[in-house]
């Protein structure tokens, strides 16, 4: 993994967990290599659906160097890693908020995990997306989707 410390970036997620050997153990012994940890801690997540996650994370990179670890699911949703407390501020719609008192699914960040996995893996910093840049490449992203849909009905 290019540019990602996996292991530290696994001691820094774990950290958050009650147990951080049992998540640990979890990662090594689920049969999707993944662990549910809790937001709110050192991290929120906002969560998008694919048809609006993706395409902002195009935008999302050409804004920044390197944004914060991103999630998929089968699902095909999004999750952005922003700073605790952000859920609870946030007011956009269409948006899912894992903040305190929620958990999410988790993989290891050095392998490929059933169901989940990292489209921006963390780095071991503990680099987070800022959550005004992370909506301004929302709003980019959902004006390019409208224009598209309108062109494709010739409007």
């Amino acid at each position: 993994m290019v540019g990602t410390n996996a292991r530290g970036a696994a001691e820094w997620l774990v950290s958050v967990a009650p147990d951080p050997d049992a998540a640990r153990r979890e990662w090594e012994h689920h049969p999707h290599g993944v662990t549910l940890l809790p937001a709110g801690r050192l991290w929120d997540v906002l969560i998008l659906t694919g048809a609006l996650g993706r395409p902002t994370l195009g935008v999302l990179t050409r804004l920044v160097e390197r944004p914060g670890p991103v999630l998929t699911d089968l699902g095909g949703r999004v999750g952005y890693f922003v700073p605790p407390g952000t859920a609870a501020r946030w007011v956009g719609t269409g948006v899912r908020t894992a903040g305190s008192g929620t958990w999410i699914v988790v993989p290891h960040p050095g392998r490929v995990a059933g169901g989940a996995g990292w489209l921006v893996p963390p780095d071991g910093t503990g680099g987070l997306t800022d959550p005004a840049v992370l909506e301004l490449a929302m709003h980019e992203a959902a004006a390019h989707l409208a224009g598209q849909r309108g062109r494709d009905r010739g409007v």
